[in-house]
């Protein structure tokens, strides 16, 4: 996905809308392009919109699609559905899908084949004219959280606007229950922990994110943890997510020093696992239905390959069971 990094010169005097101020740059959009292709929009490491003001030293952030489709296409293309009633689909994501159209990415999605699993007409592209967020939505219907493209597991989507509200409105404050897991190289420091860090974009790579602690900026992320068993230098660990930020977990498990195995973005070539994908798999979620005041938990299968990369680990290490903290047990 493109993206643009700007800081507002110094000695810039005046205080001037985000829209006008970008479209005056030699490399900017214009207001129509901004609202059509930003995906994402910061001022300082925090959401802006076009009519924000800005002002000497702001740093300005910006991601976008480009070749937008002029609409978006029913596919039909195989989905592994855990469950569906009439207001959502709870789907076991394999590896690999998008979950919904983006630059590179324009077909073969969780979208595309949405559309036609619900047996729904080709979404047409609205105009500049209409609202950012109208015109978003009208690109991601249905859907209310997202898993990166290389991360398999649990994703709830809604088929209608009530249900998308209701959904979204418990991702928004939290008032759910999401869990991973995931193999890591390395050890983390502890058996268990309580992560705790702000999340802001890598000053020396503005495309990726890292944790970072006694400072404001960025986002505030959370993350539970918990070590199921060890395999040499090798962790099997088990997450629980308290917010939801973008690649929050592979940024955390990097913060700790044991980054995800297979992570193309976060870790390095393994000697051993030298072909491996991303281990990371959302495993569980526990989410009100609409209208409905009981929790429901739903659980995507283990994919194929955790159990090939476990079963050669177990021959080359013994398998260690860890001491928990007592405060953690429960997790």
């Amino acid at each position: 996905m493109p993206f643009f990094n700007h800081k507002v010169p110094d000695d810039f005097t005046k205080s001037e809308r985000l829209d006008k101020y970008i479209a005056s740059l030699d490399k900017g959009f214009n207001r129509s392009q901004l609202k059509a292709c930003a995906t994402e929009i910061l001022i300082n490491e925090k959401n802006a919109k076009l009519s924000q003001k800005v002002k000497a030293g702001d740093i300005i952030d910006i991601q976008w699609d480009e070749n937008i489709p002029t609409d978006i296409s029913p596919e039909k293309i195989p989905l592994n559905i855990i469950y569906e009633d009439e207001n959502v689909t709870v789907i076991n994501k394999e590896q690999g899908m998008v979950t919904h159209p983006a630059a590179g990415n324009w077909t073969g999605t969780l979208v595309n084949a949405l559309l036609y699993h619900w047996g729904r007409d080709a979404i047409k592209e609205l105009d500049d004219s209409e609202d950012t967020q109208k015109i978003l939505a009208n690109r991601r219907p249905g859907i209310v959280h997202r898993l990166d493209k290389d991360t398999s597991g649990i994703i709830i989507t809604a088929k209608n606007p009530q249900a998308h509200e209701w959904l979204s409105e418990q991702f928004l404050h939290h008032n759910l229950h999401k869990e991973y897991i995931l193999i890591t190289k390395g050890r983390p420091p502890a058996s268990a922990g309580d992560i705790q860090t702000q999340i802001i974009r890598d000053p020396k790579d503005r495309k990726k994110y890292k944790a970072a602690v006694n400072t404001t900026e960025g986002k505030f992320a959370r993350t539970l943890y918990r070590v199921i068993s060890y395999y040499g230098n090798y962790s099997l660990i088990r997450v629980r997510l308290k917010t939801g930020r973008t690649h929050q977990i592979r940024v955390h498990m990097k913060y700790l020093g044991c980054p995800i195995l297979g992570d193309p973005i976060y870790g390095k070539t393994d000697e051993i696992f030298k072909d491996s994908t991303l281990m990371l798999h959302s495993r569980q979620i526990d989410i009100k239905l609409l209208n409905s005041k009981n929790y429901v938990r739903f659980k995507a299968a283990v994919p194929e390959r955790f159990y090939k990369v476990i079963k050669i680990l177990k021959e080359k290490y013994n398998k260690e069971i860890p001491e928990l903290p007592k405060k953690l047990k429960k997790f």
